[in-house]
């Protein structure tokens, strides 16, 4: 491997662009693969993504492409951006160009058919690959505007790090290490779902205490599941965990945060996916979490009253009510309540 090979990102969505951006803007070049060759001459003749990114400066040095093979053949680091429901089927027929690539998953979602990381896909495609996963509050936008952020890579692969590290850390975007790729991963899905929540009660009104409840009890639900499934839990108090949970929840440059918002002035799912323009993952991922949960026998109050509200018939008032008149658990699980010896 050399530096002078180029660099593939996968997807032309928000984030992949403004990944695209960054490594470019650090002297790589950047192969951007994206299906719609009318995106990529919109992009190589007006240097913007006007359908995601509109008003951001796409770098000379990303060059728009639509021949998946030829990219995959040119380049050995591949940041893969592309949405949890086409992944498998874009990448699995090309699984002998990718043997012996490092794959750096971008996307925070879970397969429903499988309930798969995205990761687990990669590796199930790809078992010669070197597989890792960059999950963080990285509004995708503030990332191309050079606001200053942290972001996390995870990955077994400690050189597969350092590689990402090195090719991404720059004045305002800095890299982080975890091994612990499962649990970061499964941090960067789970969070979508609670952002939607949140949505919808700024959309109705509802206190900060209000939400100041729902993000923390979204953080011990989501802890509570990803322990359960193997994950640790110190894990959810980095950047993958609580930081990327308090922006997608507090922000309306969030996509899940403004499906939730459309939500609560009263438009119907389909319509508040519509209007978004966007894959909004923690739709998605609500499907397959509360049966998943379900399965395992984990206590997930939010997630269920959220899929009451989306495919039951609910409201968020009832969802709240019937959460407040919940047995009180301990405020932080993991934690003994005899003592902290």
């Amino acid at each position: 491997m050399t530096e002078q090979r180029p660099i593939a990102v996968l997807g032309g969505g928000s984030f992949g662009t403004a990944v695209a951006n960054l490594l470019a803007e650090n002297g790589h070049a950047v192969r951007q693969w994206m299906r719609d060759p009318d995106q990529a001459e919109a992009i190589r003749v007006h240097r913007e993504n006007p359908r995601y990114l509109k008003g951001i400066k796409i770098h000379p040095a990303v060059e728009p492409v639509t021949d998946l093979l030829e990219t995959l053949t040119a380049c050995d680091l591949c940041f893969v951006a592309l949405p949890s429901s086409a992944l498998r089927s874009v990448l699995a027929p090309h699984a002998e160009r990718l043997a012996g690539k490092l794959l750096v998953s971008l996307t925070k979602g879970i397969e429903a058919q499988t309930f798969k990381l995205m990761s687990e896909i990669l590796e199930e495609i790809a078992p010669q690959a070197r597989i890792g996963v960059l999950s963080g509050p990285n509004l995708a936008r503030e990332v191309a505007e050079h606001a200053l952020t942290a972001t996390v890579v995870a990955s077994e692969d400690e050189a597969l790090c350092e590689r990402v590290q090195a090719v991404l850390h720059g004045r305002t975007f800095r890299v982080y290490a975890s091994s612990d790729r499962f649990g970061v991963e499964l941090g960067g899905a789970l969070k979508n779902v609670y952002a939607i929540i949140a949505g919808m009660a700024v959309a109705l009104g509802m206190g900060e205490n209000t939400k100041s409840m729902l993000i923390t009890r979204a953080l011990a639900e989501m802890t509570r599941f990803a322990v359960n499934q193997g994950a640790n839990p110190m894990t959810f108090l980095g950047l993958a965990g609580v930081g990327d949970l308090i922006v997608t929840c507090s922000s309306p440059k969030s996509r899940n945060y403004q499906v939730g918002f459309a939500l609560g002035q009263g438009l119907s799912l389909d319509d508040a996916v519509t209007r978004l323009g966007e894959v909004a993952e923690g739709v998605n991922t609500l499907k397959v979490l509360k049966a998943k949960a379900q399965e395992a026998g984990v206590y997930m109050p939010l997630v269920a009253g959220l899929h009451a509200i989306l495919f039951e018939g609910r409201t968020l008032d009832q969802v709240i009510e019937l959460l407040m008149r919940a047995e009180p658990k301990t405020d932080v699980d993991f934690i003994s309540t005899s003592g902290f010896n």
